[in-house]
């Protein structure tokens, strides 16, 4: 599939992404539609993110939302995100995967999102997209913020991932297995690592989402690349010092995954109303598209004068 507005061109040694997924997290929606802390307007800055969701992909494999879907539970915070999601995600035929976070109620959720009965049960699921498989995962623990993934849930992913999908697995989950360098962030990490590694080693996944840190973030864990999205509602000034690190209406972004054979890449795309040049416009690519591998390399490549 394409990966933007317009026709697909390859002028490079990479075909064409076979999967093109949104992944979001942690826009925390309040009843009412009340700014988060009184402060906040995460449903504004959720439909300005929506609104770039609309012109980065024409037709994503799916929107995955990793968590903190509500900020304090509440059903009403669900219908409002239903309500918002719903036709952009009917509007780009794509489906949506919703997974669980700390500051989410699962009966709430479970009723508010998925049409289930509105139960402690973990909200854990499977998708087959086109070959690549999704596994959500549900780290949330009821009453707590700190993230677990307890023995049945372990074995059930075993289970999951003992027959390999065709274009592999990527693992969705609110929790990140990864260090923060925030002090005290460590108290609300992810328990039971150790245990998921030994069952994500060696399988056929080949990615984990998470988002939780309010920050973008990328690393390795059991020879997995892992990667944070960044909030929809506020994000973390990690340009102070450690120690005085707090939120900020700023710096909202969602990333975008390109499914490669060999390879997945993620990228960071800001929701900003910041001034954008028009120099690759889509007559420079008809142009590019038109001359000769060794054309362009001499029209774009070729430094001035030499």
């Amino acid at each position: 599939m394409s990966a933007g507005t317009g026709p697909s061109y390859v002028f490079g040694r990479h075909e064409p992404a076979t999967h093109v997924l949104i992944h979001v997290s942690d826009p925390h929606f309040l009843a009412g539609g009340a700014h988060l802390g009184g402060r906040y307007d995460v449903a504004e800055n959720f439909a300005r993110t929506l609104e770039a969701i609309r012109t980065v992909h024409p037709h994503p494999t799916a929107i995955v939302v990793t968590g903190d879907l509500a900020d304090l539970g509440e059903p009403d915070a669900y219908r409002r995100l239903r309500a918002a999601v719903e036709p952009i995600a009917e509007e780009l035929s794509a489906p949506v995967i919703w997974v669980a976070g700390n500051h989410d109620e699962r009966p709430a959720l479970r009723a508010g999102l998925l049409d289930l009965e509105p139960t402690e049960q973990p909200i854990t699921g499977v998708w087959d997209l086109d070959g690549l498989r999704l596994i959500a995962l549900d780290t949330s623990v009821p009453g707590w913020h700190h993230g677990d993934l307890d023995v049945a849930q372990l074995a059930w992913l075993a289970e999951v991932l003992a027959e390999p999908a065709p274009h592999g697995t990527l693992l969705a989950m609110h929790h990140p297995p990864l260090p923060s360098h925030l002090p005290l962030f460590d108290i609300l990490e992810l328990r039971h690592q150790d245990e998921l590694a030994d069952i994500v080693r060696d399988s056929d996944v080949r990615g984990i989402l998470a988002g939780h840190l309010h920050y973008s973030s990328h690393g390795m864990f059991a020879g997995v690349p892992v990667s944070v999205a960044s909030a929809t509602c506020y994000t973390m000034n990690v340009a102070r010092p450690s120690a005085e690190v707090n939120g900020m209406d700023a710096a909202q972004a969602f990333q975008l995954i390109h499914v490669y054979p060999d390879t997945i890449s993620h990228t960071v795309v800001p929701v900003t109303d910041a001034v954008t040049g028009d120099y690759f416009s889509e007559a420079w690519l008809e142009r590019m598209a038109k001359l000769t591998p060794e054309g362009r390399l001499d029209a774009f490549s070729r430094k001035p004068g030499r």
